[in-house]
């Protein structure tokens, strides 16, 4: 295992008379341009070793975003972690707010683009953001982070089955 870690906030809204959403993030560059399947993530991103994970998670998501998150970290739930198959541990809390996210600025990254050409292109780390369903959103998630979209239905079914709703 690589030992490389991350943070993130999954963030979640309940639509009146539709089924919860959860904000996810299309990752941005050439190579995910055109893909949907497997090309969103929850905003997260690498802490080091005697960083602090939660602020790491608010400060991705707001460089990722371009806005803070719509509530304090006293509102987070911490879930179980999850880990990557490239061996990255994530670190995931979830709280429930709401965002427009008609408009994204996140940060950028440079890469050589196209690929042996030696010129070098900046690319915005994420290139859209959009709520989902969190059956879409299973669909549409990397592999690795699907754990915590399911712990996170499981909790909110949880609540919904001590309410009288269908759990």
């Amino acid at each position: 295992m690589s030992g490389r870690r991350s943070a993130g906030v999954l963030l979640y809204r309940r639509p009146r008379g539709g089924p919860p959403e959860v904000l996810l993030v299309h990752m941005g560059g050439p190579f995910w341009a055109r893909r949907e399947r497997g090309a969103w993530s929850l905003p997260k991103g690498e802490y080091e070793a005697g960083e602090d994970p939660m602020a790491t998670a608010l400060r991705e998501f707001r460089e990722e975003l371009g806005r803070p998150l719509p509530l304090g970290p006293d509102r987070l739930l911490a879930l179980a972690p999850v880990h990557q198959p490239g061996g990255k541990t994530v670190l995931v809390w979830a709280g429930e707010g709401d965002l427009e996210v008609g408009t994204v600025h996140s940060n950028t990254f440079e890469l050589e683009w196209p690929p042996g050409s030696g010129r070098r292109a900046s690319f915005p780390e994420v290139d859209r953001a959009a709520w989902f369903p969190i059956t879409e959103a299973a669909e549409k998630l990397v592999r690795g982070q699907v754990g915590a979209l399911e712990e996170l239905a499981a909790r909110l079914s949880a609540q919904g089955a001590g309410s009288g709703q269908p759990g």
